[in-house]
């Protein structure tokens, strides 16, 4: 089945009949987080809003205002889940959200683009591709693709873009003989009607069911990004294309003047003003840790001064760690003592260090991880992590009652 979209991706509305619309449970995914929706399963005559297929995304848009969640693609069919039900047998207006619609057009003709020209140039051939929201990005058959070759693409391919070739759609039998002069990666097995082949004029034939440009001046501009090694000695190249570029160019100019006001320097010498960033800070870093390594040994130390000492000593630094704590510990150097260390704020997670006398730690280490809500282990040391260290004072007062010593009320 050829849908209206595909005979006319330039389309942005239209007229059709629903055949069929019945209630559905789907699940979408909104800000990041799946949700079963109720909604409407609708079929048409035919349809501008393309459903997904050939890495290509599926249309959104509404049919008389009503919004369009998602389309797929059944067999001979465009299944349309709508917000709300519509009657069987009733004319409608379809009405396609064109800003994706033709974005999605640019990215799909470029990559169309890009992978005709890396075969034919270095015998590059494409086994998949993505196309993001952002950026997308196209996965080839070959285990390296140097930046000089990439540079090379990107100015041949933006040759073509300058030269206005056409791009056209033909549509063949699955039998015609002349479906074996054009690129496939296979045909989907359940295909149903004709097959539409995209043609670049002297650049590529494709088999492809999704909408592209009707020339290649429309994808305006494509910039190749970088490239990522993949799986099985393949390689990711990232591109964008169309007005993509133009918002890609515009996202990075701000953050160009917003890191020439926070470097306090030009564009040119961000690189060099960050490395000098990190220098300074990986040494303020070793000495802070040298910085807390001394007022660890000074807390374990002021402990030792007591007389008489404590048989338990409860000890909190908001912004300590582990090395923090043990440090302390060792300092102490007395197992005989039931130590209880924390660290952290307290209404986020931080650390619980339990140390001391064999069964005292066994005892108390598992409680107090409950009293602080975290999760432990270790016999002479328990270590934990847990997430209410605001219930400290619950907690010394549990290890006190432990102890026989006396709480004040």
């Amino acid at each position: 089945m050829v849908f209206q979209c595909q005979r006319d991706s330039y389309q942005k509305e239209f007229e059709t009949t629903v055949v069929s619309c019945k209630p559905s449970k789907q699940e979408f995914v909104h800000d990041g987080k799946k949700k079963k929706v109720d909604c409407y399963e609708v079929t048409f005559e035919d349809t501008i809003l393309f459903p997904e297929g050939g890495g290509q995304p599926d249309d959104r848009g509404t049919v008389n205002g009503i919004p369009v969640l998602r389309i797929i693609r059944r067999g001979a069919e465009a299944i349309h889940y709508l917000e709300s039900s519509l009657e069987a047998g009733s004319k409608v207006t379809q009405k396609v959200d064109w800003q994706r619609r033709h974005d999605h057009m640019q990215q799909h003709s470029a990559q169309h683009l890009i992978s005709a020209i890396s075969e034919d140039e270095f015998g590059y051939a494409t086994s998949s591709w993505y196309l993001g929201d952002t950026v997308s990005y196209i996965v080839f058959n070959t285990s390296t693709f140097t930046a000089e070759k990439v540079s090379a693409l990107e100015d041949t391919i933006n040759l073509k873009l300058r030269s206005a070739i056409p791009v056209t759609v033909m549509e063949y039998d699955a039998a015609d003989p002349k479906l074996k002069e054009s690129h496939t990666r296979g045909l989907p097995d359940d295909l149903v009607g004709p097959v539409r082949v995209v043609t670049m004029d002297g650049i590529d034939s494709n088999m492809c069911c999704g909408t592209h440009v009707q020339n290649l001046a429309d994808i305006q501009a494509i910039k190749l990004l970088y490239t990522e090694k993949g799986k099985a000695n393949k390689m990711l190249l990232y591109f964008v294309a169309g007005n993509r570029v133009l918002r890609y160019l515009g996202e990075c100019v701000t953050r160009e003047r917003e890191l020439n006001t926070v470097l306090r320097t030009c564009p040119s010498d961000h690189v060099n003003r960050i490395e000098k960033l990190q220098k300074d800070l990986k040494s303020s870093l070793k000495s802070l840790r040298d910085a807390f390594k001394d007022l660890a040994v000074c807390e374990g130390q002021n402990f030792l001064s007591q007389n008489p000492r404590p048989k338990v000593y409860f000890h909190h630094r908001r912004d300590g760690d582990m090395d923090y704590l043990a440090v302390i510990i060792n300092e102490i150097n007395d197992e005989s003592v039931l130590k209880i260390l924390t660290a952290g704020e307290d209404k986020g997670p931080g650390t619980l260090v339990v140390h001391g006398p064999q069964d005292l730690v066994a005892q108390v280490g598992p409680k107090l991880c409950e009293i602080l809500e975290g999760r432990g282990g270790g016999k002479t040391r328990f270590t934990g992590r847990v997430n209410r260290l605001g219930k400290r004072e619950e907690a010394e007062k549990y290890v006190l009652s432990v102890l026989n010593y006396e709480v004040e009320s």
